[in-house]
């Protein structure tokens, strides 16, 4: 399996089918899945990786898995999406983490990783991430990811915000943070 990228405590590669036990416990989850319109079964959970594998291949990245660097344990899954919003092809972000590893930071750290991954690799200039207007934690990843919220959009039959960050703003960001390190 291909690895995507690694962070100070995490590597996110992509998923096959033998992911698909930690997958459907994952997204049969229903805390994990509160904010989706119900949690997954298996059969659904492998459509899911399947899905994931077919946009890897069309689109060259989607949800990666998450695992943990020091156990190699599955903790979650982030990655890069191609979306449509309001009839516009977006870059998006998404993250999902299992339950037991919440409150960690885990979220935050693969979701910054992919906002760069898109912004660094893809050379995109804007990335947004949708969230249910309900999801305060989600929210809260958004927010520290030092993106900001553009609107609210119907997507999917449910009511989304829409955060945004641009790679000047990013760039801009990252320079000063590089200069202060120095």
């Amino acid at each position: 399996m291909n690895l995507v990228l690694e962070t100070p405590r995490l590597r996110l590669r992509e998923m096959s089918l033998d992911d698909l036990d930690f997958v459907a416990a994952m997204l049969g989850h229903p805390e994990v899945m509160r904010f989706w319109p119900k949690p997954f079964s298996r059969k659904g959970s492998a459509e899911w990786i399947r899905r994931q594998q077919e946009r890897y291949a069309r689109d060259g990245f989607g949800y990666w898995l998450a695992l943990d660097k020091t156990t190699q344990q599955p903790i979650g899954q982030a990655g890069v999406l191609a979306q449509e919003v309001d009839g516009v092809a977006e870059v998006g972000l998404g993250y999902i983490i299992h339950r037991p590893f919440w409150k960690r930071g885990f979220a935050t750290e693969a979701a910054t990783a992919c906002r760069d991954y898109a912004f660094e690799r893809l050379g995109k200039r804007r990335v947004i991430v949708l969230v249910r207007v309900e999801n305060a934690p989600s929210q809260a990843v958004a927010l520290k990811l030092g993106m900001k919220l553009e609107k609210r959009v119907m997507f999917a039959g449910f009511e989304h915000l829409v955060f945004t960050a641009s790679g000047a703003a990013w760039g801009r960001e990252h320079f000063r943070r590089l200069k202060k390190a120095c």
